[in-house]
């Protein structure tokens, strides 16, 4: 009988292949056991969990400014007072009730004038008055900084400083969220520890990070957390670095 070549054995080469495949899992696997018992018999895994939350108070800010020399400064004073009665006025008419907001002082700053033309010239001062206001109405105080432009039809100079949205419970979610994300880091160390034949025993340490409060679905995180006050709807996510004892 003639020798059966290699041509014959259509099977040949794939059979190899996968006999080379499972030695090397073989040996990377056994590898990895005992690096692991020599490290303790240890394993640490980070472990994630997120929370979609809506904000549940809102603050709203912005103030009033007048300018004027030094000469106008007694006028200024009179003007700018007139000016935060008329942002009053608007607030009550946007449904704000007193108590939901506060006005400053009024806060008086030189206006620097730089130049030999300066030289002479009086001095120059900016007075500003700030006026904030705090409600759980998200609804209303939003519908008030749509129509702040208002105020300059009257013929007040108000700089807005925007909305922000906070969520009361960031408290009560992390706790709940950190053992979420403990089970999550147990998983993985799981899937690793099966995939080398151990088991996962106790949890021997865990540590928790920042916590990221971001807009709906962004991932614009920062490794010293970050709070985001520009959306109404946010996420919550929490991490957790956990070391496992494999058996």
């Amino acid at each position: 009988m003639p020798p059966i070549t290699i041509t014959e054995r259509p099977y040949f080469y794939p059979a190899v292949v996968l006999g080379v495949a499972f030695i090397i899992a073989a040996l990377v696997a056994g590898l990895f056991l005992k690096n692991l018992r020599a490290s303790g018999n240890m394993l640490t895994s980070t472990g994630s969990a997120k929370m979609h939350v809506m904000s549940d108070s809102v603050k709203f800010s912005g103030s009033v400014l007048r300018y004027g020399t030094q000469y106008e400064l007694p006028s200024g004073y009179r003007e700018i007072a007139a000016d935060v009665e008329k942002v009053k006025t608007f607030l009550l008419a946007q449904g704000i009730a007193p108590e939901e907001f506060m006005i400053t002082p009024v806060v008086l700053s030189e206006q620097y004038q730089y130049g030999e033309a300066n030289i002479d010239q009086p001095k120059r001062y900016e007075l500003r008055q700030t006026v904030t206001v705090n409600s759980k109405d998200i609804a209303k105080v939003t519908k008030l900084a749509e129509h702040v432009d208002e105020l300059a039809y009257q013929g007040l100079l108000f700089q807005s400083f925007g909305v922000e949205y906070f969520y009361s419970g960031l408290a009560e979610a992390r706790v709940a969220l950190l053992g979420d994300a403990l089970k999550d880091a147990k998983a993985r160390v799981t899937e690793i520890a099966h995939a080398a034949g151990s088991r996962v025993g106790k949890l021997d340490s865990a540590s928790s990070g920042v916590v990221q409060v971001v807009s709906q679905n962004s991932i614009d995180v920062a490794d010293y957390g970050t709070y985001d006050t520009s959306t109404i709807e946010k996420d919550i996510m929490v991490t957790v670095r956990a070391t496992f004892n494999i058996r």
